[in-house]
This record gives C-alpha cells, sequence and structure tokens, in this order.
C-alpha cells in the first residue's frame, strides 16, 4: 500500500522536470494524478499535448493513473477544467502541487515590461488562480486538502538578473503565508516549496559541475510526505529542498533599537547611530553567499 491510497491529485507544469518527478511519485504512492503541462517553451511560448501525454504513459506503465490536461494557468477556464478533470475522472481533489513556471531573465536596466509581466502572470496569477479554485472545491467537498504552492530562494533570498522571477515568486510564498490561517478552519494544509533541481528551467542558471549533485527527484519525497494523512499538522511552512537536503526557512527578528516613546521619537541622526552600530550583528542578506 501507499501512502495516497485514494487520494486525488493534480500537479501543474508536470510534463517535465520537477512536476514531472511530483507526479510519478504521487502516482507511486497511490494517487491517482490529472498531470498538467501546456508543452511550451522555457519561456512560455508555443504549446504541445506531448509532455503531458508522456508523464501519463510512465504513470500508467507502473501500474498508476493518470490522465493529461493541456490547459494554461494563466487562464481561469482552463484552471476550472483541469480542476473538474480531477473532479469527473476521479471525483474528488485531495491534493494540488502548484509547480508550473516560466523563465525571461534579465538584468533589471534591460528588462521590458512584457518580460516582467509574462513571468508575473504564470508565476503569481497562475498560482493564485490554481489555488482558488482548487480551494474553493476542497471547502465545498468538505474533507480538508493539502496545497503546496512552489517559491525559489530568488523570491525568498535573493538572486542576479531575477527581479520579475523573485517578485513573482515572493508574492507566492506571501499567499501562502496568509493563506495557511483561513485554511486551518477547513483542514487544508499550505505550505510553500523552494526546490533547487536541475531541469530545462535550471540548466544555463546551476553551475555544470554541480547539475548531477540536484536531481529532481530529490525534491519530490518531502513535498509527496506533506501531501500525507501524516502531515495534517504542518502548515505555513516554507521548505528549501535540494538534492538530499532538507530545510525549513524561519524569519529572525533582530532588535536594533527601542525606547519608551515618552522620550521623544528618534532624530535622524541619532537612530542612524543605532543601526549602524548594530549592522555587525545583522544576518547575511542571502546565506548562500554570506
Amino acid at each position: 500500500m501507499g501512502m495516497l491510497d485514494g487520494k486525488v491529485a493534480l500537479v501543474t507544469g508536470a510534463g517535465g522536470g520537477l512536476g514531472r518527478a511530483h507526479a510519478l511519485l504521487l502516482a507511486k504512492e497511490g494517487a491517482k494524478v490529472v498531470v498538467n503541462d501546456l508543452g511550451g517553451a522555457r519561456d512560455g511560448t508555443g504549446a504541445s499535448s506531448s509532455m503531458a501525454d508522456t508523464v501519463v504513459e510512465e504513470i500508467k506503465a507502473a501500474g498508476g493513473e493518470a490522465v493529461a490536461n493541456y490547459g494554461s494557468v494563466t487562464d481561469r477556464a482552463d484552471v476550472e477544467a483541469m480542476v473538474k478533470t480531477c473532479t469527473d475522472h476521479f471525483g474528488k481533489i485531495d491534493i494540488c502541487i502548484a509547480n508550473a513556471g516560466i523563465l525571461r531573465d534579465k538584468s533589471f536596466k534591460n528588462m521590458d515590461d512584457d518580460m516582467w509581466d509574462v513571468v508575473v502572470d504564470v508565476h503569481l496569477r497562475g498560482t493564485y488562480l490554481t489555488t482558488k479554485v482548487v480551494y474553493d472545491t476542497m471547502l465545498a467537498q468538505g474533507h480538508g486538502g493539502r496545497i503546496i504552492v512552489t517559491s525559489s530562494t530568488s523570491g525568498l533570498l535573493g538572486n542576479f538578473g531575477q527581479t520579475n522571477y523573485g517578485a513573482a515568486k515572493a508574492g507566492i510564498a506571501g499567499l501562502m503565508r496568509c493563506l495557511w490561517l483561513e485554511g486551518v478552519k477547513y483542514g487544508i494544509t499550505v505550505n510553500v516549496l523552494a526546490p533547487t533541481a536541475t531541469s530545462r528551467m535550471t540548466t544555463d542558471i546551476l553551475p555544470e559541475d554541480v547539475q548531477d549533485n540536484f536531481p529532481p527527484e530529490a525534491v519530490s519525497p518531502p513535498v509527496v510526505w506533506l501531501c500525507t494523512d501524516e502531515a495534517k499538522d504542518i502548515s505555513g511552512r516554507q521548505f528549501l529542498v535540494g538534492g538530499n537536503s532538507v530545510s525549513l526557512l524561519s524569519w529572525q527578528l533582530t532588535p536594533i533599537a527601542k525606547r519608551d516613546l515618552a522620550e521623544g521619537v528618534w532624530e535622524v541622526a541619532e537612530i542612524g547611530e543605532q543601526i549602524a552600530a548594530s549592522k555587525e550583528h545583522w544576518p547575511p542578506i542571502n546565506p548562500r553567499r554570506g
């Protein structure tokens, strides 16, 4: 028996890379999977049914159950159709992994509005639409569920040349940090995955000499476990996963200065001295760079 026997899962962007790895492992653990993928290029252009179909055939060949969906996460009607695919074929939806994404990397001085808009549309609005339709469906079903949204260290910690992508990914994490509070009442958990994995999205981002250390298959086990009943009390968390490393990212508060308001507000130079004097105790902006 698998840990997800009887569950129904939707994975967006599941035609390759991380999404494919998630879908295959969900099915291995007994879930029935709707494999969504628009089948476009890394920059979001084009469309094809072959990527989703291939993953469905892989799942079926291994003895699992799956159906394909080719909709875009940026189109509400398409998102409603992919959730309806879950309920029409398998009777319900228990799990959603919002994974679909594209890249249009460029330094900020060379970025144009189109590069900004399309990345924010796919990542942030696409995650919102997917999560919104799934969440509302789970509420109507009345038996809770698992939602995992995909952020990135680019949004949580920062990365050169990805202001559009990082802004969208930070927004996704913000969505989770608010939504999980609402989901508690209904048994719906919401968590963030910030993955590091080699895929067509990262082949020119991760250095070649380390790419073999970050297979997408290594990211999926903790993600799939978060979809099980054993993880019903884990929500509102940010997990950084890469290789065989799993970390929890939590915010740290560093006090700088405080005094009674009766003493008056700080003078500019006065508070400046306090801030400057505390700098040596600040945590690094990006732990990966020191």
